[in-house]
């Protein structure tokens, strides 16, 4: 198991991105608050990792924390939610809110994020409820960037359309999400957690 990786980060692109290790390219998933947290190209990083196994694919997910991977772990671990979808609720809202979810039963909140509907919102918070607990998890509270985007090839908002598709958007709608927010002078993983944050509020 590959419990955590340092290097230098080659790459990304949300939710993807590489690390150099010594010289072998390491590709990785990871949320937006954890994309948060990442430094420029070329700079050393160091993420907390989880390897997913399985018959066609191992995929590796990074984590800016513990208390992240923690969740995560307890994400796939309920019936339904696998990875990708764990993923995609540590996107939309941070650690702590989560928490706060699962313990005042907010089903409606968690029915914001793309995939979740009001079953899987409601199953989440039966099977979570003791887990939030057991799993030490601790608030984390990332603070937006406000730098612009490194690359002048690529517009932010067109960068953050894209990841809010990968995330499971459909097209017209990861529009609507970015055209309506105040977008200037942010980087793509700003905006993504802006138009995520603001869907979970709707």
């Amino acid at each position: 198991m590959i419990g955590r990786l340092r290097g230098l980060l080659a790459w990304k692109q949300p939710p993807y991105l590489m690390i150099d290790a010594h010289g072998v390219g390491y590709e990785l998933e990871a949320s937006l608050t954890t994309f948060q947290t990442l430094p420029d190209l070329g700079v050393e990083v160091m993420l907390h990792t989880h390897l997913a196994v399985r018959e066609d694919a191992h995929t590796l997910y990074g984590f800016a924390s513990t208390a992240e991977r923690s969740l995560f772990r307890g994400l796939i671990r309920v019936s339904g939610i696998g990875p990708r979808l764990a993923l995609l609720i540590l996107s939309g809202m941070s650690v702590d809110r989560f928490g706060r979810c699962v313990r005042e039963g907010d089903t409606a909140a968690l029915t914001g994020l793309p995939g979740i509907g009001k079953k899987t919102a409601e199953r989440l918070v039966i099977e979570m409820r003791d887990r939030v607990g057991a799993l030490g998890l601790s608030p984390t509270a990332v603070a937006l960037p406000g730098e612009r985007s490194p690359d002048p090839e690529i517009s932010p908002a067109d960068d953050a359309i894209s990841a809010l598709v990968a995330l499971g958007y459909r097209l017209p709608e990861a529009s609507r999400m970015v055209q309506s927010l105040e977008i200037e002078g942010l980087t793509s993983e700003a905006i993504i957690r802006l138009a995520l944050q603001a869907s979970v509020r709707r």
